[in-house]
């Protein structure tokens, strides 16, 4: 069980009235993460960036081992960036593809893929194809089965979309793909750190997430999994002094796993941090975390609804710690800042950010309340209280 009071004692945002409900956005971390990020930014300070790092070599090679503990992978199997959009777009353009062949999106995919597979469509005359939902909004397995041919090269699995709590059955959608040879991307930003991932059960060729989110950890981390059978083949897009060797005036030797998909360059206090958010996760048990925030979001889905004007927007037979919602009458961005004014914190999410889904839905933005483990239930319903609030004022 977890241990809430430990939690909250050791995030500094919470306790002085704040009521934070953006962790699928870019979440509070634990003290541990920001002291050690200011630590080592001081120690860069004293005696310079080089030598700080050398310093902490074995601990930056902790970062990836402790990733593989949370998601049962090998460290070499994980490459970490600034980002997981980055991550996300190293894999994708390092997929060879050829006139005729196809990609397949989910219809809940983030904008940032679909730019991607459209402009990889455009360049090499490959065709994106967008795969149904079915009747709960998830993704339509047997759709899916009726579509995937020997031209399918990719599927963009989408796990948790960024506008709402859905679950899309990633590891059945998985086994599909593969049994007509395509590869399968997995979008992990907004399930890593609130949802049990295990690599090997999903079966995934590769995986992107994101520190800041539901992992708890700093801006500006990310990193990649990519399936250790796999990684020898793929050549990433763009090269340097880390992801490969210069051997010879005219040859290069790329790195033998998942590091061809790093760059020497990077934010080491930030890696860090993202090292510590990871193993204090670890150490809370995530199991303890993952149904603590599910306990969180099932207490809003049940408490919105009863307010007169106000509709859940969530879909799909299996949900996450991100609860959507609209009020009647109200933009959603009206709604965002009157709540900011009583210091609740929550987003908003633009149809821009997944265009097919919210066309489909005629939702032009929705409002995106994801509590994570440190909230109370007394901050919960301090929130649902200010939102039946809202259509009295």
């Amino acid at each position: 069980m977890l241990d809430e009071d430990r939690v909250r004692a050791d995030t500094p945002g919470v306790g002085a009235g704040l009521v934070f409900l953006d962790s699928a956005g870019s979440s509070l971390p634990p003290r541990i993460v920001t002291d050690t990020v200011i630590a080592h930014l001081r120690r860069e300070s004293e005696i310079g960036g080089y030598r700080a790092a050398n310093e902490r070599l074995a601990d930056l090679d902790a970062v990836k081992t402790a990733i593989g503990e949370l998601i049962n992978a090998f460290p070499a199997a994980i490459a970490l960036s600034d980002n997981a959009t980055r991550s996300w777009a190293d894999f994708f353009y390092s997929v060879p593809l050829r006139p005729g062949d196809r990609i397949l999106i989910s219809g809940t995919d983030y904008a940032s893929n679909a730019i991607a597979a459209l402009q990889r469509a455009k360049a090499t005359g490959a065709v994106v194809e967008q795969i149904p939902n079915d009747s709960s909004g998830q993704i339509d397995l047997d759709a899916l089965s009726a579509m995937v041919d020997e031209r399918v090269k990719l599927v963009s699995l989408l796990h948790v979309p960024t506008n709402g709590g859905l679950v899309n059955p990633a590891a059945e959608a998985t086994r599909i793909a593969h049994s007509v040879g395509a590869l399968v991307l997995l979008d992990a930003c907004q399930s890593m750190g609130q949802l049990a991932i295990d690599v090997a059960e999903l079966g995934v060729d590769a995986l992107s997430a994101t520190g800041r989110k539901w992992l708890r950890g700093p801006r500006g981390t990310g990193f990649l999994y990519v399936r250790p059978e796999l990684v020898e083949s793929m050549e990433p897009e763009r090269l340097d002094l880390h992801s490969a060797q210069w051997t010879a005036p005219d040859e290069y030797r790329l790195a033998p796993d998942a590091r061809r998909f790093e760059f020497w360059e990077f934010d080491v206090a930030a890696r860090l941090g993202l090292g510590a958010a990871v193993r204090y996760l670890l150490d809370l048990g995530p199991e303890n975390v993952y149904a603590a925030v599910a306990a969180r979001a099932a207490h809003l889905r049940k408490a919105l609804p009863e307010i007169p004007g106000v509709t859940v927007r969530d879909l799909g037979l299996r949900q996450s710690g991100t609860v959507s919602f609209t009020v009647d009458g109200m933009a959603a961005v009206e709604v965002r800042d009157r709540l900011a004014e009583q210091d609740i914190t929550v987003t908003v999410s633009f149809a821009s950010s997944t265009l097919l889904d919210m066309n489909r839905r005629g939702i032009d933005s929705l409002v995106r309340a994801s509590p994570h483990a440190f909230v109370s239930f007394a901050e919960l319903d301090r929130f649902v209280a200010a939102v039946a609030g809202l259509r009295h004022e």
